[in-house]
């Protein structure tokens, strides 16, 4: 399994230069012009590292970090930015960056730094996900969207596939209402809140054979996937 990398910069042909350099160098490279769209697919598929630029429309680097620190603490995040101010720099670590690299620098430095941060973290070219979470009796399969239960198997569609595998990521915590759309609707207006309301009441459906399982609504702040072992 390829190394996957989520790179987000908006600046098209910086972008498509360190996405082919990576892809030579053996990497799987998925591209993102903003911080929304990159959040979005940061939460649809699995990443072993991240590189964003700092100044993008709809969600900046900093925000976009923030954000996935929520949902996954440990993987690697490398700022790209035309500042070199101590200051970003500091924001940029405190928002959960790992490594900081200034424009303009080399594809060389840049292979240099990611090679440091997967040794950080010992990942290596085989990399082996987490894909099957388990739930009290249910197993659910995050790579191919399947629901089982000793009673049933349901095939679930890919957004209620995507928002369950968040609320599995805060088992037994609150994740916010605004978290949940960004990461699965890139934005979270009136519309696709109510969208996301009718996806929760279908996931309580699939689990009403167990109640040792249920998603409660956390009024003001958003939903809880509440498991008694």
């Amino acid at each position: 399994m390829k190394i996957k990398i989520l790179l987000v910069e908006d600046d098209t042909s910086l972008g498509f230069v360190i996405s082919d350099h990576l892809k030579s160098e053996g990497y799987s490279v998925t591209l993102c012009s903003d911080g929304a769209e990159g959040f979005k697919r940061f939460n649809e598929e699995v990443f072993h590292l991240c590189i964003f630029d700092v100044m993008m429309p709809k969600k900046d680097g900093f925000s976009l970090a923030k954000d996935i620190r929520l949902v996954d603490k440990l993987i690697p995040i490398l700022f790209l930015t035309a500042k070199a101010m101590t200051e970003d720099k500091i924001e940029g670590f405190k928002s959960g960056g790992d490594d900081y690299l200034t424009k303009p620098f080399s594809v060389e430095e840049l292979q240099l730094r990611l090679s440091a941060l997967l040794k950080r973290v010992n990942i290596q070219k085989e990399v082996v996900d987490d894909q099957v979470i388990s739930l009290a009796d249910f197993l659910f399969d995050t790579i191919n969207f399947t629901l089982k239960h000793p009673t049933f198997e349901k095939t679930l569609t890919k957004k209620e596939a995507h928002i369950l595998k968040i609320l599995c990521k805060f088992k037994n915590q609150v994740v916010p209402r605004e978290l949940v759309l960004n990461a699965v609707w890139g934005q979270d207006d009136y519309f696709v809140g109510r969208s996301l309301d009718v996806f929760i009441t279908k996931l309580r459906k699939y689990f009403y054979v167990d109640t040792s399982i249920q998603i409660l609504n956390i009024h003001g702040i958003g939903f809880k996937l509440e498991v008694k072992e």
